[in-house]
């Protein structure tokens, strides 16, 4: 006597959660990727005791180890930077930049790009580590 089954089982891959898990990997990378600061250029910044949190979106002027200046990520020349400044701040009424020099930077240069600031009336605020 022969025992037969009456349906064959096959085999199956549910996918009702893989949805989920997928909707819950992009909104988590959306997210992580809303947070990284595109305006970054490697500097060993000074310490200070206190740090001034500033709110609105400002230009950033960098100024790394061997005297290179960058306007926003983009590359100046020492020679073009009061030109650079003045274009950036076409029709604005509150300048502001934020300044990151490298700790190695004299004294003399820091003084040199502040009155280029103090020229064109522009406000600079220094960005230093905590």
């Amino acid at each position: 006597m022969k025992i037969r089954r009456k349906s064959r089982f096959a085999p199956e891959v549910f996918t009702q959660s893989l949805n989920d898990i997928m909707f819950f990997l992009m909104l988590f990378f959306l997210i992580i990727s809303t947070m990284v600061n595109p305006n970054v250029i490697k500097l060993m910044l000074p310490k200070a005791s206190a740090a001034q949190q500033m709110q609105k979106k400002q230009t950033t002027l960098s100024v790394d180890a061997e005297k290179n200046y960058f306007l926003d990520k983009e590359p100046v020349s020492k020679e073009q930077l009061e030109s650079a400044l003045s274009a950036a701040f076409a029709g604005i009424q509150e300048k502001t930049v934020i300044l990151q020099v490298d700790q190695s930077i004299t004294v003399q240069d820091l003084v040199d790009v502040l009155a280029i600031g103090a020229k064109l009336d522009i406000k600079m605020v220094m960005a230093v580590k905590k």
